[in-house]
Protein backbone atom coordinates (compact mmCIF):
# COMPACT_ATOMS: atom_id res chain seq x y z
CA UNK A 1 0.00 0.00 0.00
CA UNK A 2 1.28 3.43 -0.82
CA UNK A 3 1.59 6.25 1.67
CA UNK A 4 -1.27 8.17 0.06
CA UNK A 5 -3.74 5.28 0.22
CA UNK A 6 -2.94 4.70 3.92
CA UNK A 7 -3.58 8.35 4.70
CA UNK A 8 -6.84 8.25 2.77
CA UNK A 9 -7.85 5.14 4.70
CA UNK A 10 -7.24 6.94 7.99
CA UNK A 11 -9.70 9.66 6.99
CA UNK A 12 -12.67 7.33 6.75
CA UNK A 13 -14.26 8.92 9.79
CA UNK A 14 -18.05 8.54 9.49
CA UNK A 15 -18.60 12.14 10.63
CA UNK A 16 -16.50 13.43 7.74
CA UNK A 17 -18.36 11.39 5.13
CA UNK A 18 -21.75 12.81 6.18
CA UNK A 19 -22.98 16.23 5.17
CA UNK A 20 -23.10 18.86 7.87
CA UNK A 21 -25.94 18.11 10.25
CA UNK A 22 -27.18 20.09 13.21
CA UNK A 23 -26.53 18.49 16.57
CA UNK A 24 -29.29 16.21 17.83
CA UNK A 25 -29.51 18.14 21.10
CA UNK A 26 -30.66 21.22 19.21
CA UNK A 27 -33.38 19.22 17.49
CA UNK A 28 -34.58 17.75 20.78
CA UNK A 29 -34.65 21.23 22.30
CA UNK A 30 -36.49 22.73 19.33
CA UNK A 31 -39.16 20.02 19.48
CA UNK A 32 -39.44 20.26 23.31
CA UNK A 33 -39.07 16.50 23.63
CA UNK A 34 -38.14 16.64 27.32
CA UNK A 35 -41.21 18.74 28.18
CA UNK A 36 -43.44 16.57 25.99
CA UNK A 37 -42.22 13.42 27.73
CA UNK A 38 -42.91 14.97 31.13
CA UNK A 39 -46.43 16.05 30.10
CA UNK A 40 -47.04 12.59 28.65
CA UNK A 41 -45.88 10.94 31.87
CA UNK A 42 -48.19 13.07 33.99
CA UNK A 43 -51.17 12.37 31.72
CA UNK A 44 -50.36 8.65 31.53
CA UNK A 45 -49.96 8.20 35.28
CA UNK A 46 -53.08 10.26 36.02
CA UNK A 47 -55.16 8.20 33.58
CA UNK A 48 -53.79 4.93 34.97
CA UNK A 49 -54.53 5.98 38.56
CA UNK A 50 -58.09 6.95 37.68
CA UNK A 51 -58.77 3.74 35.75
CA UNK A 52 -57.14 1.60 38.46
CA UNK A 53 -59.17 3.33 41.18
CA UNK A 54 -62.42 2.89 39.26
CA UNK A 55 -61.76 -0.79 38.64
CA UNK A 56 -59.93 -1.97 41.75
CA UNK A 57 -61.98 0.05 44.23
CA UNK A 58 -65.17 -0.74 42.30
CA UNK A 59 -66.23 2.90 42.21
CA UNK A 60 -68.79 2.14 39.50
CA UNK A 61 -70.01 -0.99 41.25
CA UNK A 62 -68.81 -4.58 41.16
CA UNK A 63 -67.79 -6.11 37.88
CA UNK A 64 -70.24 -8.56 36.40
CA UNK A 65 -69.34 -12.22 36.56
CA UNK A 66 -66.65 -13.91 38.58
CA UNK A 67 -63.12 -14.43 37.43
CA UNK A 68 -60.04 -15.94 38.92
CA UNK A 69 -56.71 -14.16 38.69
CA UNK A 70 -53.91 -16.67 39.20
CA UNK A 71 -50.57 -15.77 40.81
CA UNK A 72 -51.04 -12.01 41.36
CA UNK A 73 -54.70 -11.80 42.25
CA UNK A 74 -57.01 -9.08 40.97
CA UNK A 75 -55.09 -6.16 42.52
CA UNK A 76 -51.76 -7.24 41.04
CA UNK A 77 -53.35 -7.92 37.68
CA UNK A 78 -54.98 -4.50 37.51
CA UNK A 79 -51.80 -2.84 38.75
CA UNK A 80 -49.89 -4.37 35.83
CA UNK A 81 -52.62 -3.26 33.42
CA UNK A 82 -52.43 0.26 34.90
CA UNK A 83 -48.67 0.29 34.28
CA UNK A 84 -49.16 -0.75 30.66
CA UNK A 85 -51.87 1.89 30.22
CA UNK A 86 -49.64 4.58 31.75
CA UNK A 87 -46.70 3.61 29.51
CA UNK A 88 -48.75 3.53 26.32
CA UNK A 89 -50.49 6.80 27.13
CA UNK A 90 -47.17 8.47 27.95
CA UNK A 91 -45.71 7.42 24.62
CA UNK A 92 -48.80 8.46 22.69
CA UNK A 93 -49.12 11.91 24.29
CA UNK A 94 -45.38 12.63 23.96
CA UNK A 95 -45.41 11.58 20.30
CA UNK A 96 -48.46 13.72 19.48
CA UNK A 97 -47.00 16.77 21.23
CA UNK A 98 -43.66 16.29 19.47
CA UNK A 99 -45.34 16.03 16.06
CA UNK A 100 -47.31 19.21 16.80
CA UNK A 101 -44.06 20.97 17.78
CA UNK A 102 -42.40 19.73 14.57
CA UNK A 103 -45.24 21.02 12.41
CA UNK A 104 -45.12 24.40 14.17
CA UNK A 105 -41.34 24.58 13.72
CA UNK A 106 -41.66 23.78 10.01
CA UNK A 107 -44.38 26.38 9.52
CA UNK A 108 -42.33 28.98 11.40
CA UNK A 109 -39.33 28.17 9.19
CA UNK A 110 -41.39 28.51 6.00
CA UNK A 111 -42.85 31.89 6.90
CA UNK A 112 -39.52 33.52 7.76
Amino acid sequence: MSEESREAGDRSDPAESRPDRPPIAGLLETLSVKRNAAVGAVVGVALAVVVYAVRALELLGPAGGTREYPVLGPDGYFLLLAFVLASATTLFVAAVLTVIAAVRALRAGDSS
